[in-house]
Parts: structure tokens; C-alpha cells; sequence
């Protein structure tokens, strides 16, 4: 399922006539050393993580929230943001069925119209992006602007202040 992922991801970038490179590497998904891996700083990367919400009277959901890779999430902005009563990491299992990626591997983009996606806003002073693409042996660089136009995300300030 993931290579379709990356397939989807591909074909989506190319429709929308966005600046992107694939980059081909081993196997890596951990954000500090993937960054090492493709050349790119810490704070170009977009990290991925899928959250669980519960409460607030939306019941339970899941959100994709993207943060600069040497950043670290605050739980409580992103459960305000969404006026919910609590926010915390999705299930392995849970993130795999949204995203169709496995752990380490998920892009910056919802190919699942239930999950919304919300970004840190310090993220887009980077003119480019660097990303997982599916699969732990892929990354991609994409254009900011290009990202935030077909991505579409919620801007908000949701890495933790230090």
C-alpha cells in the first residue's frame, strides 16, 4: 500500500504542476537522521504525525499535524485549535489506516478526506520542504508554496515554545 502512496503522491504533485524532486535513500524514517540522509536542515523537514481528538462535542478524530523536523509538538494548542478536550498520538494501526504509510514514512498530505491537516506555521519560512514520500526509501523536495496549494492546510502555532 505504500507505493501507492508514493504513486498517488507523484501523480497528485505532477497534475498540480508543482516543483518537486524525488530523492531516493535507504531506508530511513527518523526525522534527525533522514535529514542527514537527504542533505536538508532539521527545520526544513515536515515532520507528519497523526493525532487522535476526543471531545468537544465532535466526538473522536484524527488530524495530521505537520511540524518543522527538529521541533517538537504541543498537544494542548492543537486540541484548542480544534476545540477538543484532549489530543494525543494516534495508534500505529490507526496512523497506518489513515495514511497508508507506515510509521516514519507518512507525507505531508491527507490522501483521506477525514483527516484534516493542520501545520506549524514556522514550517513555511522554508522556501522548499523536505518529506517522507510514502516509503521509507523515498523523501521528496517540494516548492512551500506549492505544498501549501495543493496540500491545502490549517496554519496555526502548534510546536512547543523551547
Amino acid at each position: 500500500m505504500a507505493a501507492d502512496v508514493f504513486d498517488q503522491l507523484v501523480t497528485l504533485l505532477s497534475d498540480a504542476k508543482a516543483k518537486f524532486r524525488v530523492i531516493e535513500h535507504e531506508p530511513e524514517g527518523r526525522s534527525e537522521a533522514i535529514s542527514v540522509i537527504r542533505g536538508n536542515r532539521p527545520g526544513q523537514a515536515a515532520k507528519a504525525m497523526v493525532l487522535d481528538l476526543r471531545g468537544g462535542g465532535s466526538g473522536k478524530r484524527h488530524v495530521l499535524a505537520i511540524l518543522p523536523g527538529n521541533r517538537k509538538l504541543d498537544f494542548n494548542a492543537v486540541a484548542t485549535l480544534f476545540e477538543a478536550r484532549k489530543c494525543g498520538f494516534a495508534s500505529p494501526d490507526t496512523a497506518q489506516t489513515l495514511t497508508g504509510c507506515v510509521m516514519g514514512s507518512v507525507p505531508p498530505f491527507s490522501l483521506d478526506p477525514s483527516l484534516a491537516i493542520v501545520v506549524d506555521q514556522g514550517l513555511l519560512a522554508n522556501e522548499t520542504l523536505f518529506f517522507n514520500a510514502g516509503r521509507l526509501d523515498r523523501s521528496m523536495e517540494l516548492d512551500t508554496k506549492d505544498w501549501l496549494a495543493v496540500a491545502r492546510p490549517r496554519v496555526a502555532k502548534i510546536a512547543a515554545d523551547g
